[in-house]
């Protein structure tokens, strides 16, 4: 007897326990004004589009791919459990042996899974399949089981990476802990008995710990650490060491190599790793070392280059064939990351995914125990089985917080109307109005705009920046209201000169506009005339050889909320500060650390409360592993508007960035583009497109001849 075509259950409801070892999130409500739930809203570069699914070809035979994962919200960095860990997990009572089994990261109901999925109906992956033409393209009958979730952990939202199994145990990366500092990355590696429940913290406290590769015997986890360094404030690759420990408690961590990223073992004394050479290309290296009764050997590690310079080859994966590994790989001559197998022995490369689909990006390779197939994940472009796979115009994210839903918004900059019903952002080069649950959407103005705010005062009055972003004082950038609700949708200028005029936030009485201006050769802030821009009236609000900017009014009057980095101008660290609309009573809110950022603020609906972006919490995962993101951190935050009692809101290794907060609250739940979307529009790396440069090999760490 089959099971059904499609079921989900958690583990741990068939043993009918929940975890008992994350603490409990004691969250302060943050609502409206009064006290009624609230809404807010970000966007996440090309998150939307990402559309994840997992997809395995034959090693000996790369011709065809099979869809592993169940073409539903986003499914990547997957893994291939043993035979051996699934015989001891009674996970699936009085079905018949699936053919296949996948182990994966999910992101779906608004926060981070893992789930384990048995699949019924495709070709075993083992070497001695019968030919691919024989199977199907995907499963029709699978059995999901959601082995580690936020439900069963106290109900905490965290990020969930690289999971493995070993025996009845489930390793992987969550980021539930805060480590007490700021600009500390909140990643570590546990340990999940799933039979009995009890997780232990293998990373020690006060480190943080990605990427993490259990041994094929299971008893060492190597991972990519700072160690107790941390992080620098890298944005591509990440300062890491590769460091060795026991899986069953955490114990004899040792450094193995210096300088390397997300290691892959072949066996218990030799282990492949990633790293970016003197010659500025990302290369596979080898390490040897000797491993016995628990203790690594005195011998030194002996690492060697593997991969050639000319391409970009990382993210390796190993197996128990040692004659190849996996990696993916980005080629001068290719707009597109793909999986390729590499011969340790001939030195030569074999094509797997380019012959397939050439023109997909194809992420972090892992291969299956036997070595019969190659894994990977890619998007899944357009769906061919008549069901509904749209982009998500609205994604619900799971929130933390009481009476506030959380949002990402397919697009950039959201605000909402002083009633809550409608939304204004941009998705470059245009600027859209819609209402709050994503219905509606109707592009309003086709120039180049960034940052929005609507009039309290003047119903479908929207103010937002014309001209391009991130560019020096003297661009021509300037801040138009337009009322989106004329015909026409004619707009106005209020700044003259395009002086870098932006992020416009008008008074809550309607009668002015606080904005950045670049006009004396520094960005500073403005107060302008709300109706007639500068003509009615202007004065400067701050002044200083500094940059100010992103700025918010208060809903009761009384602050400005903006980030500066006058503490340590052009250097790029950002606080939080807020000052009176008269320039008195200046206060810095928070800053993140030395050297970190904290950005665009925005006052809750009673204006005790402010949500922002920052790097707060560090980067919780290798930027390479992740499709293009200008920073490789950023999560939503919401504090105090004193500074106090900072809370995390969204857990990922995006780019999370331009929260706004809505008087209204929105059910949380996903709201799909009527026409599909833009499915499978991002883009790689883009410090993968340019072809290296010569970098200074002062640097001990940048060794990479052997």
């Amino acid at each position: 007897m089959k099971p059904s075509n499609h079921q989900t259950i958690s583990f741990f409801l068939i043993f009918n326990f929940l975890l008992s070892s994350f603490p409990h999130l004691h969250a302060t409500a943050a609502a409206g004004g009064d006290g009624g739930a609230t809404t807010i809203s970000f966007a996440t570069l090309g998150r939307s589009s990402y559309a994840f699914d997992i997809y395995a070809i034959p090693t000996n035979r790369p011709s065809k791919e099979i869809r592993l994962t169940d073409g539903k919200s986003v499914n990547f960095n997957g893994y291939f459990p043993s035979s051996s860990s699934l015989s001891v997990l009674p996970l699936f009572p009085n079905r018949p042996d699936p053919t296949t089994h996948i182990l994966y990261i999910t992101e779906r109901n608004g926060s981070s899974k893992i789930y384990l999925d048995a699949l019924y109906d495709t070709p075993p992956l083992t070497s001695g399949s019968r030919s691919m033409l024989e199977f199907p393209t995907e499963s029709t009958n699978r059995l999901q089981v959601n082995l580690l979730g936020d439900e069963q952990t106290g109900g905490r939202v965290s990020m969930k990476d690289k999971p493995s199994l070993v025996g009845q145990s489930l390793i992987y990366v969550s980021t539930h802990e805060n480590p007490g500092q700021p600009r500390a990355s909140w990643a570590a590696v546990y340990s999940t008995q799933l039979t009995t429940g009890s997780t232990r913290r293998l990373t020690p406290k006060g480190v943080a710990d990605f990427s993490p590769a259990v041994s094929p015997s299971g008893v060492w986890t190597a991972v990519a650490s700072f160690g107790e360094k941390g992080w620098g404030g890298e944005v591509q690759e990440l300062d890491t060491d590769i460091y060795v420990f026991l899986t069953r408690d955490g114990s004899n961590r040792v450094k193995i190599v210096e300088h390397g990223g997300w290691p892959a073992w072949a066996d218990d004394s030799t282990m492949y790793f990633h790293r970016r050479c003197d010659d500025g290309w990302w290369s596979v290296f080898r390490a040897s070392f000797n491993t016995k009764d628990g203790q690594l050997g005195v011998e030194p590690v002996v690492t060697r280059r593997l991969t050639p310079p000319g391409l970009h080859a990382f993210t390796p994966a190993a197996s128990s064939n040692k004659s190849f590994i996996a990696v993916a790989t980005r080629r001068p001559e290719s707009e597109f990351r793909h999986i390729e197998l590499y011969d340790v022995v001939s030195k030569k490369f074999i094509e797997v995914t380019r012959p397939v689909s050439p023109n997909v990006h194809h992420l972090n390779p892992f291969i299956s125990p036997d070595s019969g197939w190659v894994g990977y994940h890619k998007c899944r472009g357009a769906s061919n089985d008549g069901k509904s796979n749209n982009d998500l115009v609205l994604e619900n994210v799971r929130s933390p917080l009481p009476n506030v839903s959380l949002f990402r918004v397919d697009g950039s900059f959201p605000s909402y109307s002083p009633d809550g019903e409608r939304v204004a952002y941009v998705k470059f080069p245009g600027l859209y109005v819609m209402n709050n649950d994503g219905s509606g959407v109707r592009n309003v103005l086709t120039r180049t705009a960034f940052s929005t705010s609507w009039d309290w005062k003047r119903k479908g009055v929207v103010y937002t920046s014309v001209g391009p972003t991130f560019a020096s004082e003297s661009t021509k950038v300037d801040i138009i209201s337009i009322n989106v609700d004329d015909e026409d949708l004619s707009y106005k200028q209020l700044t003259l000169g395009g002086e870098n005029n932006a992020f416009p936030s008008p008074s809550p009485d309607g009668k002015w506009v606080v904005f950045r201006s670049g006009r004396t050769g520094h960005k500073n802030l403005y107060i302008m005339d709300a109706l007639n821009g500068e003509t009615g009236g202007l004065h400067q609000l701050t002044e200083g050889p500094w940059t100010d900017t992103m700025c918010n009014w208060s809903p009761d009057g009384e602050w400005i909320a903006f980030a500066s980095d006058r503490e340590n101008p052009g250097l790029g660290s950002f606080e939080l500060f807020k000052i009176h609309p008269n320039g008195t009573g200046l206060q810095k809110v928070i800053q993140s650390g030395l050297g970190g950022r904290t950005n665009h603020p925005w006052f809750s609906p009673d204006g005790k409360y402010i949500v922002l972006t920052s790097d707060y919490a560090g980067v919780s995962a290798e930027p390479i592993s992740n499709p293009h993101h200008y920073q490789p951190y950023g999560d939503i935050f919401v504090i105090k508007s004193d500074g106090s009692g900072i809370q995390r809101l969204t857990h990922n290794s995006y780019e999370d960035g331009t929260p706004a907060w809505s008087p209204k609250y929105t059910r949380p739940t996903n709201v799909e583009w009527p026409s599909g979307g833009s499915k499978c529009s991002f883009d790689d790396c883009h410090w993968l497109n340019i072809s290296p440069m010569k970098v200074s090999s002062s640097s001990n760490k940048r060794q990479c001849a052997h």
